[in-house]
């Protein structure tokens, strides 16, 4: 699933191909992926407006468009935005085009049908109750300290929760936890201050890191060139489920938490 790292790769490497670029036409080999306005109102609110900046927060991607309005694209489970010339063929699992003034498009690939676009008046629509962005100010760590102690949830499970923090999906919190040395079973009430600083700066490192090496291609993520991203290949337990732990050789583990799949190492991070 795209995550922080690679929404915001989407982002810086889509900008430099849209924005301030006028949108020209749009097709939707699959309409369903359009939420709202309807369809008509959805192409005449797009067609003939100038992409004016591209944002993320947390997982949205937004294009500010020139009349005021937002286009909210959500990868969701297996999207990427891919950049492609106007002449260019809708391949099999392409969900949505946006052609531009430049003879550029933009297709919305999606293998499993999960993505979702909207046109809507502004972003706080979608990000009104989202959490701070884990790399930005807001996000400090006596922030992190001072929710943790409200919490009941395994810590894996709050760290997900996109209202506590925006954009960290299940496989950098996977990182986050292992770099930390914490067991994603953990309550978040038994962590020690010292713990809760680790923790935090490991969520910076590892989402820091996979911006980096622009993004985690371990399924569906293709970066908007076509390219793979490296991300994954400096994972040290997410999706690596049997193999050795890095540090100390023991097998990582595989449980599902709350229903997402979790890999941790059971010598390096103890349930206590």
């Amino acid at each position: 699933m795209p995550e922080l790292p690679e929404v915001e790769t989407t982002v810086r490497e889509t900008a430099p191909h849209i924005n301030g670029r006028r949108i020209t036409g749009v097709a939707l080999p699959w309409e369903g992926i359009v939420r709202e306005p309807a369809l008509a109102e959805f192409r005449s609110g797009l067609i003939g407006e100038t992409v004016t900046g591209i944002t993320r927060r947390g997982k949205y991607i937004f294009w500010h468009l020139s009349g005021g309005k937002v286009l909210n694209l959500h990868l969701k489970m297996s999207g990427s935005l891919l950049v492609k010339p106007s002449s260019a063929e809708a391949g099999k699992f392409t969900r949505a085009i946006f052609y531009f003034d430049n003879d550029t498009a933009i297709h919305f690939r999606d293998p499993r049908k999960f993505g979702v676009i909207r046109l809507l008046d502004g972003p706080e629509k979608v990000t009104g109750r989202l959490g701070p962005e884990p790399l930005e100010g807001g996000f400090t760590r006596k922030f992190l300290e001072r929710s943790l102690a409200r919490r009941k949830a395994p810590i894996k499970a709050v760290i997900l929760d996109q209202n506590f923090i925006a954009g960290i999906g299940s496989m950098y919190a996977d990182e986050a936890l292992f770099a930390a040395g914490i067991n994603p079973q953990r309550r978040p009430g038994s962590l020690t201050p010292e713990e809760v600083k680790r923790l935090h700066r490991a969520i910076r490192q590892v989402l820091r890191s996979g911006i980096e090496h622009m993004g985690a291609s371990t399924s569906t993520y293709f970066r908007p060139g076509g390219e793979a991203g490296f991300a994954h290949h400096h994972f040290k337990v997410a999706h690596r489920r049997g193999k050795p732990c890095p540090v100390c050789d023991t097998p990582l583990e595989y449980i599902k938490l709350r229903g997402r799949g979790t890999c941790f190492c059971p010598r390096c991070q103890p349930l206590k």
